[in-house]
Order: C-alpha cells, then structure tokens, then sequence
C-alpha cells in the first residue's frame, strides 16, 4: 500500500464501491410470464415502473437489452418503458427438451452509470401442435390362421406441446376384428397396440383398412392420424368347386380333331398356389372316353381327339376332378355327360345305266338316253334325296321319274350340232338333311351330224372387173362358199352352171378349180366385142344326199386403150393427101373443113382431140381441137402462096394416148369449081325440111325401140332368165358410105351433127351445107372392124357420156 501513489489509491477505492454497489444491484431478478406465439407489438411490462426508473432517464442513460444465449424476441419502448414483443416467440424452438418450464434470460443495461437489471421471462406453452405419426401409414400381414388376442405394436404419435397439451389417448376405426391397448410410459409418454378380437377369413375380408388417431389434452384438443393396413395372408382352408356338379353338352358327331366340347369351370377361394387348380380324370372315366376326349390340365378345356360316331355310341361320361396345389392339396370332382348329336354325314349316291354316249341330230324328241338311279343310307330325312339336272344352262333334257330311285333322261328338244355339237350332262343329287348333302356325275353326250345343211357363199351375187387383153387363164378371183357340218358333209365342190351365149358355152369362157372355187379366164377378152358376163356357179357337199347353192358371177370387162383413133372425115386413101379448094375471097372465119376421127375405145380411150402438127402459114388458119373445125383466120391476100399444106393429128385420151394424122392441101381459086370426086344432089329446100324430119322420126324411132328393149331386158334380168345371145348382122358390119368433098362459098355455112348408136356397132355421119337453096349430102366410107362410137365434142362442152345396156352378155365375132 505504500508503494502506490494517493491518487491512484483514490481512485482504486471508488472502483470497489462501485463495482460493490453494482452487484448488489444485478442480484435483484425481475420474472415475468408469458404465452408463446404472442402477436408482435404485444405488451408485457412496463419496465419502468418495475425497476423504478423514470422513463426519461432510459434515453439519457441509453437504456438496452442484452438477451443471453438468444435471439432478441423482445425490445424496450424508451418513450414509455415499456416492454414489447418484438418478434413471435415459439416455445418448441427455444425450449427443445419435453419440460415443463422454459425461461427466456435477458438484462437491462443501463449508463452514466452503469446499472444491470436480471430479468426472466417465462414462455408458457400454448396447444398449438397437433399430435404427429412419424408413419402415416403402416402396413400388417396377419394370417388368417392367428387367434384372436394377438397383440401387434404400432408406431406412436407425438406432440411438440408439453403438460396438458401432450397426447392423452388414442382412437381406432370401428373393426370387429381389431382393437388397441394404450399403455402409458415411466416419462407419461402413451403407448397403443393393436389386439386381434376375431378369427380372420382372407376369402371373406382380405385387406382391413383402419384409421389410428391421436388426440392431445389442449383446450381444444388437437388429433393426428395414421392408416393401418391389414393384409390377410391366406392358408389352404377352401376347396376347389365346380360351377354345377353334372354338365351336359352336346357334341356332333364327325367332328374334327381339335374340336372343342366346353371349358370347365372351377374356383377355389384361396390364392396363390392354394388356387391353382389341376384337372384330370377320375378313375371312373373309361379308356374309351379317354381316347376320344382331351382334357386339358391347366385350362379344363375338354376337345375331341379321336372320330366320333354317332352309329357307335350316341353318349360319353367322363369324372373329372379338379385339385389345388398347396401343401395339403384339397379337390372338387363333377361329372360331364357327352351327347353326340347325329349328322346327314353320308352323301348320296347315283348310278349311270343304259348310257346312250352318242345320238344323231335328227334324234326324235322323247329319246330315251340314259337309266339314272339314286340312294342314301342316312335314314329320314337324311335319306331322302333329289335328282337334277344342271341348272346354270338350258338342257335340250329332262328327268322323268320311272320308280321309287329311278329317272329316266329323255330328249325334250330338237337337237343341232351345229349349234352344240357335245353336251356335259351333270346330274346333280341331293338328300334333304341339315346341311344338305350332295353328289354330281357328269355324262357326256356327243352329238353326230347329218347332212342338214347346204352350203352358203358369203354373198349371192359377185361383181368381177377384168381388164380385156387379159392372158389366159388368169386367175380372176377365188369364190368360197362354208357348209357347217362335219367330215364328207363338209367338203365342197365348186361347178360352173352350163350357159350358151352365141353357141359358146361359158366353161369355154371359164373355169373353176372344183376344190377351192378359183375362177379362171380361158381366153383373152376383147371390151369392143364382150362388155361383160353373166353366169351361175354352184357349191355342192358329199353329203348323201348332197346340197348345194349357188350365186350368181357378174364378169365386166374393162377398156384398155388398144385401138387408134381412126380418120372418117375428111376421107383419103391410104396414105393419099387430101385436097380442099377454096376461094381466094373467103372470109375471116370462113369454114375449110372438117376433120372428123373416132375411136372403138370407151370413155376417156375414145375421147379424141385434134392438133395441128404442121402447117404452112400458121396465121392464116386456126384448129379446134374438140370438133376439128378448119376456119380461116384472116382474108388472103396477094402474097399468100396459091397452096397451102396442113398435116393435123387426132390423139384420144388413154394412158399411153393412141394417134392418127391427115395432110390436107388447101387450093386457092378465084372462083369456085367443081370435082369429079364430088357428087352433088340439088336438093330444094322443101326437100331438105322433108330430110330432117325423116332424120328426127327415125332418131326417134330407133330412141323408143332402145328404150324397150333396155326395160325388157331389165325385167328379164330380175328373173334370172337365160341371156340369149344377140347376134349382129355382118351387113350393118360393113356399112360404106360414099366419099365427098364439099366446095363451099363464103356466106356458107357447115352444119354438123354426131348419131351415135346404143349398140354401139354402126354409126351415120351427116355433113350438111347449103348452097344457094341446095343441099349437098356426103357420107365417107367406114373402115372394116369392130363397131365405133363416133363422136363430135363442141368446144363448148366436155366429152359425151355413152351408155349402153349390162343386163345381157352380147358377142359378136370381128
């Protein structure tokens, strides 16, 4: 103590009073008491008050609160001094351990000076925790086989709260078969368990579903839950049971292997392998049965394995047991009746006899063809059959019932090979069972033909062009003609039907290969002498007795361009010149001559055209090349030559075209003179009127014969007559008609005519020209041949068209 200075002692001194004072302070303890889960805010004390501090010095002195080995739920309010929650305060959290007092320490601090107050404040516990099952639900396997007071513990429920609001029982779902035991713990903790009251069955209840709660002892109380679930263990306690203890079913008989009878059907409560069940047959059940019957172990499915005959035994019995599998298999038996149900399993039977193979066409109707009889060895209905004939085409037959079992087939119509020649007869025979049974036999039936019908060509009238000059025995076409029926009935032979023309016979004309009906030319046809031809030919079978037909062949001959144009006008010798005299004073225009040319060909052969192939002074005459007119084309004059020498050419129309020429020697007089080769008939011209009427009467005469005989021959063709050949007289042949030359003046004038005949061998040339009030009438001389067409065309119109008549063959001989 003297070592330390006086102020230092001093001050030493103060401290322990103070620290002395202080102390006896903090030994005080202010507690206070409150419910958890306080709202924040709420009031609790007024520390103030309690402490006896004026709230005022709790600024001063910087007044706080120290809460120990806590969080700082609570807070002083420094302007009342008060004490307030400053935070909800949980009991469970702050106080972790099941006691029953839980104290919260805190200090209120305090400066200048410095002064603690112990404060503690106890937080009461509230009911606000539900009683919890740490498993919300359990899971039992009881058997079924336990006795009732077995005891099964459970997982127990807890509850946070303490004291009276812990848990104070426990509740389970109404059960008949269980109940529990609550027991209660050294530490006041409640116990269940769970007791068995009744004998279980797993076929009447296999799974308990119960509802354990916990309630606490809070004012109000508070439950939780848990869920027990009970699952019944079976035990082979049941035994297999059929649905009915007798079945019986009916089966067809013939049924096929694989067939299937029924399914039996057996239970067995149990579960597991106490209800799998296993179906065999008892001892009672015959091999027999056995051999005809499966039986399946594990499904009961009862098949047919073997043929059933309805004929050999019309039932079956079969024991079946079915047994379980557990360790003391139990079983349940039956009976199954089988009754085989009779079937229409025999089909019936038909039997061809007097079988007629073959018939003739001509067969009459009511022909007995064959002897059919039917049976069935099924019995009733099944027995009971039906004969018929094909019915998806029309039969020339028919079924007549002679006796019980026997048709006759018989022909009910006329028959014709050519339309069938054989037939597949099906009988067809069916009994009158469910489903119905039948049996077909097929008979063919070969139709034999007859020569019944005649050959037919496949027109009745043939139209053949020949071209004349043809070569003989060219083919000119091949006529077939088609018999339908059969071998010698069939085969044809072809002949020409005799016919005369001229005293010719037409297979001088003709022929025709006897086999195939190839028609053939003997000769070379000529078209100016034969136009065509008219004749029979006749298709004949080797039939007994033979047919035939015939049709009728129409031969045209066609033209060829195989005759030159020949000159009648102006006429000439030879190879003379011909030699015209004419008057230097003729006009322009003025007629010189005519050249006048015709043709035996027809048609587009016999059209001629004239040409002038040389001439002198070719301004002074001029051609037409349609009517040959030989005019002058301007006055002469001093200087022409007194002579003048044409040479003109006729050329017809054909392919190639055929030729003629003439040379004319025009002579210039001063006046007009007269030849000895010229003969002149004065004729008045009463006389030349009285001509031309003589003219038209027998143009017109000549006209109406033609037209009579175009009409007679034309009925006549329609009746198929026999042409007769019509012959030409060798004078109208040679007609020769005198040459003239004709001198004409300048005021002159020519007219030309063209009489062409219809039957087209003799033609009449008429020049006419008039000189003062006379007539000069010429006729030039035809050349020996065949007959002409003779023809004038004006240049004015196209060539003339000739017809003449096709309804008779005519021949002549050159």
């Amino acid at each position: 103590m003297a070592l330390i200075p006086a102020s230092l002692r001093t001050r030493l001194v103060v401290g322990v009073f103070s620290f002395i004072a202080m102390w006896g302070f903090a030994l005080s303890i202010t507690r206070y008491s409150i419910p958890e889960e306080m709202e924040e805010g709420s009031f609790v004390a007024n520390l103030a008050t309690d402490l006896g501090l004026d709230v005022r010095s709790l600024e001063e002195r910087k007044a706080k609160l120290d809460v120990i080995h806590s969080k700082n739920y609570l807070d002083i309010n420094k302007d009342t001094g008060e004490l307030v929650i400053r935070e909800k305060i949980d009991r469970e959290s702050i106080c972790m351990t099941k006691t029953t007092s839980c104290f919260l320490k805190m200090d209120v601090i305090l400066s200048s000076p410095v002064r603690i107050f112990n404060i503690e404040l106890e937080i009461m516990d509230i009911n606000d925790n539900a009683p919890v099952f740490r498993r919300k639900t359990m899971h039992l396997d009881i058997s079924e086989a336990t006795l009732p007071g077995e005891r099964f513990s459970l997982t127990n429920a807890v509850d946070a709260d303490v004291g009276a609001n812990s848990i104070k029982t426990y509740y389970l779902s109404e059960s008949k078969y269980f109940s529990i035991d609550i027991q209660t713990g050294s530490d006041g903790s409640k116990y269940v368990d769970l007791v068995l009251s009744g004998n279980l069955d797993r076929e009447e209840h296999a799974v308990h579903d119960l509802i354990l709660t916990a309630v606490d002892g809070g004012v109000p109380p508070r439950s939780g839950t848990a869920s027990i679930i009970i699952n019944v263990l079976d035990i082979n306690d049941n035994a297999p049971i059929f649905s009915q203890p007798v079945y019986a079913v009916n089966v067809s008989e013939n049924s096929a292997a694989g067939t299937v009878v029924m399914t039996l059907n057996a239970t067995d409560l149990d579960e597991g392998t106490n209800a799998q069940l296993v179906y065999s047959h008892t001892l009672y059940t015959s091999e027999k049965t056995q051999e005809l019957f499966s039986l399946d172990p594990n499904s009961g499915e009862i098949k047919v394995k073997g043929v059933i005959d309805y004929e050999e035994s019309q039932s079956f019995e079969m024991h079946i047991q079915a047994q379980d599998r557990g360790t003391n298999p139990l079983s349940g038996h039956c009976k199954v009746t089988v009754f085989v149900t009779d079937l229409n399993d025999n089909y019936p039977e038909v039997t061809i006899k007097s079988l007629k193979s073959s018939l003739t066409e001509d067969v009459a109707v009511g022909t007995l063809i064959a002897v059919v009889s039917v049976s069935d060895r099924d019995s009733g209905a099944n027995g009971e059959v039906e004969l018929s004939l094909n019915r998806q085409e029309t039969l020339p037959f028919l079924l007549n019932k002679s006796s019980e079992g026997y048709f006759e087939m018989l022909v009910s119509k006329p028959l014709d090979r050519e339309v069938i020649s054989k037939y597949d007869i099906i009988l067809r025979v069916t009994d009158k069972g469910v489903p119905p049974l039948s049996e077909n036999e097929t008979i063919t039936l070969e139709i034999l033909d007859i020569n019944d019908n005649a050959p037919t060509f496949s027109q009745s009238f043939y139209t053949i062009h020949v071209m004349e000059n043809n070569p003989p025995g060219a083919l000119l076409t091949s006529l077939s003609a088609f018999d339908p029926d059969l071998n010698e009935n069939q085969y044809l032979v072809y002949f020409i039907m005799e016919k005369e023309i001229i005293n010719t016979s037409m297979s001088m004309l003709f022929s025709i290969n006897p086999e195939n009906g190839d028609l053939y030319a003997l000769k070379t046809f000529d078209y100016e002498r034969e136009r065509d031809f008219l004749f029979h030919i006749e298709a004949r079978d080797s039939g007994v007795p033979p047919l035939s037909t015939n049709c009728t062949v129409h031969i045209i001959i066609l033209d060829q361009n195989d005759n030159t144009p020949v000159i009648v006008s102006p006429w000439r010798a030879q190879g003379s010149v011909v030699e015209e005299v004419i008057p230097r004073s003729t006009d322009k225009g003025h007629l010189v001559a005519k050249v006048i040319a015709i043709d035996a060909d027809s048609e587009q052969n016999a059209r001629v055209t004239y040409q002038l192939l040389q001439i002198s002074d070719s301004t002074l005459f001029s051609l037409d090349q349609y009517n040959g007119e030989i005019r002058t084309t301007r006055m002469f004059s001093y200087r022409d030559p007194r002579q003048q020498r044409l040479v003109i050419v006729a050329k017809d129309n054909g392919q190639p075209s055929l030729s003629a020429t003439v040379t004319i020697k025009i002579s210039t007089v001063e006046h007009a003179m007269a030849f000895s080769e010229t003969t002149e008939l004065p004729l008045d011209y009463d006389m030349f009127t009285d001509l031309n009427l003589y003219l038209v009467i027998g143009l017109g005469a000549v006209s109406f014969l033609l037209l009579i005989t175009i009409l007679v021959i034309i009925v006549l063709k329609c009746q198929k007559p026999k042409p007769k050949a019509i012959k030409i007289p060798p004078a109208n042949r040679n007609s020769v008609i005198s040459r003239n030359s004709v001198i004409s003046q300048r005021s002159s004038t020519i007219a030309d005519s063209t009489l062409i005949s219809s039957d087209a061998y003799w033609y009449s040339l008429f020049l006419a020209e008039t000189r003062k009030g006379k007539v000069v009438v010429r006729q030039p001389i035809i050349p020996k041949g065949a007959g002409y067409f003779v023809s004038s065309i004006p240049r004015s119109i196209g060539p003339s068209e000739t017809t003449d008549s096709r309804a008779s063959t005519l021949e002549y001989s050159k």
